[in-house]
């Protein structure tokens, strides 16, 4: 009997420079622990958002803005309600910090970097 595929479900997240070093050093496999004042990972659920982000703030507070995509089973993001953040397709997911070794466990494949801003 074949084995079924895992669904996947396709994540972005806006990130400044330093915290893509850190998802560098793991091999661009998992997103680096939060710091004392992050207390939520938060991916978003499409490109625009994620674009949105990185160039309207990340550029601004760290001099560029990467956006990033990956995948996720989609069985294991089921925990994770959808949060709308603003318009309807400001959407994104509220990982607790203490919970993303976990949701990095269940990243399928490699962190991409998709678009990259400078001033």
């Amino acid at each position: 009997m074949a084995v079924q595929p895992t669904a996947l479900t396709t994540l972005w997240r806006p990130t400044g420079r330093q915290e893509l070093e850190l998802v560098r050093r793991s091999g661009w496999r998992e997103w680096p622990p939060r710091l004392p004042e992050q207390p939520i990972f938060y991916p978003v659920l499409n490109e625009e958002y994620a674009i949105k982000i990185a160039r309207d703030w990340n550029v601004p507070h760290s001099g560029v803005g990467y956006v990033t995509r990956f995948q996720v089973e989609s069985d294991f993001l089921a925990r994770y309600p959808v949060r709308q953040a603003g318009g309807r397709e400001i959407l994104e997911l509220w990982v607790p910090a203490e919970e993303l070794p976990e949701f990095n466990a269940h990243i399928v494949g490699t962190i991409d970097v998709v678009h990259e801003f400078r001033p």
